[in-house]
């Protein structure tokens, strides 16, 4: 059994930035590709994130997020991090880290992803 924990969301004005976290237990970390995708009210979850399982650390990006988030993995500490910057009102969403322990690369469909956090609340104001 794979657990995600995300925490990090919060309210901010646009412009602004945020951290979120995700910590993993149940399951070999390194074993995993990682993903971040989020889901705005009466819109369908979208890929925001992903990076590549192991040492390499091959990221991947939603054109929509590309150049303000950064996603990022502590192996060490099991945990992947997004670092959103210059967040816009349309970044709003629950957003939701996942992984991946079947797929060679980084997968953008939902149905790729093994596991699933519960979400966290980013809410951004103009």
């Amino acid at each position: 059994q794979v657990q995600l924990v995300e925490s990090g969301g919060g309210v901010v004005q646009a412009g602004g930035s945020l951290r979120l976290s995700c910590a993993a237990s149940g399951h070999t970390f390194n074993d995993y590709n990682m993903a971040w995708f989020r889901q705005a009210p009466g819109k369908e979850r979208e890929f925001v994130a992903g990076i590549i399982r192991r040492v390499s650390g091959s990221t991947y990006y939603a054109d929509s997020v590309k150049g303000r988030f950064t996603i990022s993995r502590d192996n060490a500490k099991n945990t992947v991090y997004l670092q959103m910057n210059s967040l816009k009102p349309e970044d709003t969403a629950v957003y939701y880290c996942a992984a991946d322990g079947d797929s060679f690369g980084v997968r953008i469909g939902v149905r790729a992803y093994n596991y699933w956090g519960q979400g966290t609340q980013v809410t951004v104001s103009s």
